[in-house]
């Protein structure tokens, strides 16, 4: 008979290959009576695996959703940091590991206690521009993305260090990175406007401000804005003149390593909304094609007449075969 250790892996190895096992049959493969089956089960169970127990004749038993990987072994530090690299990854343009970071963001929520999880879900980063690579302290920006997510007022000093003598009133709106930095987007409540802080010169202040309602950022796309604050357009458009949106038959995460300037909604396990601009409606037009899936056109119109111009130049251009 083999080892305990070695047993149950044999026995987790099983219940991964296929949805239902009898305990009988488990018995047979691993050599041991269905008493020591049911002692391993409930051992696995000890371990965080939700083995459920099916009913029938033979008695069985099945491996729950969320436990394909054994339970993680870091602490709760190491956890959150860990999440932000995914999030990073998962949203930056131009790599490779964008559907994988999700997958693994999944994965790891899962299997994560539900107290640490609360936490986690606190952050949420979008990654404007790929690879942050300026340091900021970690409970700063744990303390940030909570704010986000609870809709709380925060007051911190802010400047070199955070030390400039104010103290800003800011609403929170969203963690992004940008040019290689961390960014808070947010409205000033001081300044009666929106503004992007670096998150390494801010320094808390306790105790925060109230709740609030949450402002649509200008153009509804933080992306966009951001793009525009940061070359100087001032709007939401990103510096682009003409700027659409379509509907993509392909996944978010597919659609988002590709895209730079745009901003991906996930409107379905295999379908996206990608709102993007472009210097002409017909180059626009052209580039939402090139990712050779089926396309809706949401809007607006201009982009409409687009791809019926392209559809009927790209008719005329193979006339000839």
């Amino acid at each position: 008979m083999p080892k305990t250790s070695a047993r149950l892996l044999a026995l987790l190895s099983l219940l991964q290959a296929r949805r239902d096992w009898s305990g009988t049959v488990l018995a047979e493969r691993l050599d041991v009576s269905l008493r020591t089956v049911r002692r391993d089960v409930d051992r696995l169970r000890e371990l965080g695996y939700p083995i459920v127990a099916v009913k029938g004749p033979d008695g069985g038993y099945r491996l729950g959703a969320g436990a394909e990987l054994p339970p993680l072994l870091f602490d709760d530090e190491q956890a959150v940091a860990l999440t932000v690299a995914l999030q990073v990854v998962a949203t930056s343009p131009g790599n490779g590991f964008a559907e994988a970071a999700v997958r693994a963001l999944h994965t790891i929520r899962q299997v994560m206690p539900s107290r640490l999880r609360h936490r986690v879900d606190a952050l949420r980063v979008t990654a404007v521009e790929p690879w942050p690579v300026d340091p900021v302290d970690g409970g700063v920006l744990l303390a940030v993305s909570a704010a986000v997510r609870a809709c709380e007022v925060l007051r911190f000093g802010y400047g070199s260090g955070g030390v400039d003598g104010s103290v800003r009133r800011v609403e929170p709106h969203h963690v992004i990175t940008w040019g290689g930095r961390w960014y808070l987007v947010g409205w000033d409540l001081d300044r009666d406007g929106w503004r992007t802080f670096r998150v390494d010169r801010i320094a808390l202040r306790t105790p925060g401000g109230p709740r609030f309602v949450p402002r649509v950022v200008p153009g509804g796309d933080v992306a966009a804005y951001v793009i525009g604050a940061f070359r100087g357009s001032g709007d939401a458009s990103g510096g682009w003149p003409c700027r659409g949106t379509v509907i993509l038959d392909l996944p978010a995460a597919a659609v988002a390593v590709y895209t730079r300037d745009g901003l991906v909604e996930e409107v379905g396990p295999d379908r996206c909304r990608l709102t993007f601009g472009s210097w002409s409606w017909p180059s626009l037009a052209a580039a939402a094609a090139r990712f050779d899936a089926d396309i809706e056109v949401v809007g607006p119109a201009e982009l409409c007449d687009a791809f019926v111009r392209l559809a009927g130049r790209f008719a005329r251009a193979v006339e000839r075969f």
